[in-house]
């Protein structure tokens, strides 16, 4: 009995996403996946390029901060464009620009260059992650909307497992010696394999309908249109700015999360190689968290419920790493349970904060509550972390305590002051009807 209802559920998951909607899934998919290798890039070589200029651990901080601000404030702003310009129309067109610009950090000689090319590289890319998120959401069918828009979210690991593995290959080329003299620029040369998917993206997706029935009515009234500050006025206040801070906080940890590369080889004293490798090893199984997340999240618990259980797993699993590992294997399992549970919560993140606002001001609420809380989060947490680290005399795991462990469990609390139904989709339904 059992195998027949599983069998029924699987026949009915295959008949209402097979055709656009599983194809759009697909290149949305391989979309984000290739942005995120694109930013990854600049993660990854990190530790080298503060060597080359110079930069000093809080210096460091600083310019991190600096361009995950703006390129923030910049992808808010196209958020609106998005509700106005369409989907299609910017995804592709970040594809492109985002690319070119991370590919010309190749030519950076100076600091301010490759600050000033960095924040439009990741502005430009990094719109790309609510945009696609807001697709699947729109284009799925309702019953497996959650489920897809979870999954699609693993585009972020598979881009820094590729970023990772190429890198990896750059290093074992030009040796140690080689990478740390100046060959990592060639790591920027690799997002230009990302410039041709802009033409699967215009010849194979089209325009969502959600978006073009939204569009419709905005020509009709005025008053449709979106903007920021409908998402401060008294029937979104409240969840606009809940929102926001579970988002913040939790990216709060993950942008310190961006500096355990240098962590490994600084602190700990491991080779280049050695640190790529467990990063780059690490979020390929943490996919299968995003995956697992996201099926809980629509078949068995509240997604709002889920975000906040795996956030604080990943929490536990994160005081593992600081604390209780030294070698690399240990380190490899409690990293891969993290990224397990602690990014994994990214895969009903998403879709609890866009499913929060209606049709009409989705991606508008997606890139301020998400894109731009993540952006600031991920600015101040590695520029938190380099005063932690400098303020305990070069303590990392107290500075990780503090920075990257606390705000995890701080975030769940931002969460659990929501409903756990989301609102958005209710709104959505009384203007149906």
């Amino acid at each position: 009995m059992k195998a027949n209802l599983k069998e029924a559920s699987w026949r009915d998951f295959w008949s209402s996403v097979r055709g656009y909607p599983l194809r759009a899934f697909f290149i949305c998919l391989c979309g984000v996946s290739l942005e995120n290798m694109d930013q990854a890039l600049f993660s990854f070589v990190l530790p080298q390029v503060s060597k080359h200029f110079g930069w000093t651990l809080i210096e460091r901080g600083q310019y991190l901060a600096l361009t995950f601000t703006l390129a923030g404030l910049s992808i808010a702003g196209l958020g609106v464009l998005t509700d106005r310009w369409g989907r299609k129309f910017v995804f592709s067109t970040s594809m492109l620009v985002g690319s070119l610009f991370v590919a010309l950090m190749f030519f950076a000689n100076s600091t301010p260059i490759l600050l000033i090319l960095r924040t439009l590289g990741f502005a430009t890319g990094g719109i790309q992650s609510p945009v696609v998120g807001t697709i699947i959401v729109e284009e799925a069918p309702p019953r497996y909307r959650g489920l897809l828009s979870g999954i699609i979210q693993i585009g972020y690991p598979i881009g820094w497992f590729i970023a990772a593995t190429a890198i990896g290959w750059l290093i074992a080329h030009y040796g140690m010696e080689g990478w740390n003299g100046g060959a990592w620029r060639y790591a920027f040369l690799l997002s230009l394999l990302s410039v041709p998917y802009m033409i699967i993206i215009r010849l194979f997706l089209r325009e969502t309908k959600a978006f073009t029935a939204a569009q419709a009515a905005q020509k009709a009234d005025v008053q449709t249109k979106p903007r920021f500050r409908e998402l401060f006025g008294p029937k979104y206040r409240f969840r606009t700015a809940m929102l926001f801070g579970g988002e913040f906080f939790h990216v709060f940890a993950y942008g310190s999360t961006i500096l355990l590369n240098a962590y490994f080889q600084e602190f700990r004293g491991w080779t280049p190689a050695d640190a790529v490798k467990l990063v780059g090893l690490s979020y390929l199984v943490g996919s299968i968290g995003y995956v697992l997340a996201a099926f809980v999240g629509e078949f068995y618990l509240k997604r709002r419920n889920v975000s906040i259980i795996w956030a604080w797993l990943g929490s536990l699993a994160f005081t593992a790493l600081i604390w209780l590992t030294s070698g690399f294997w240990p380190t490899m399992v409690t990293y891969c349970l993290m990224t397990f549970f602690f990014y994994g919560t990214t895969a009903v993140k998403f879709t609890f904060i866009a499913e929060n606002f209606p049709t009409r001001l989705r991606a508008t609420g997606v890139t301020f509550s998400g894109s731009l809380a993540v952006n600031l989060g991920i600015a101040f947490g590695p520029l938190a972390l380099s005063y932690a680290v400098q303020r305990f005399g070069g303590n990392w795991n107290l500075a990780y305590t503090l920075c990257g462990i606390l705000p995890i469990f701080v975030s769940g609390l931002f969460f659990l002051t929501l409903p756990a139904e989301a609102q958005g989709i209710k709104e959505d339904l009384k203007t149906a009807l």
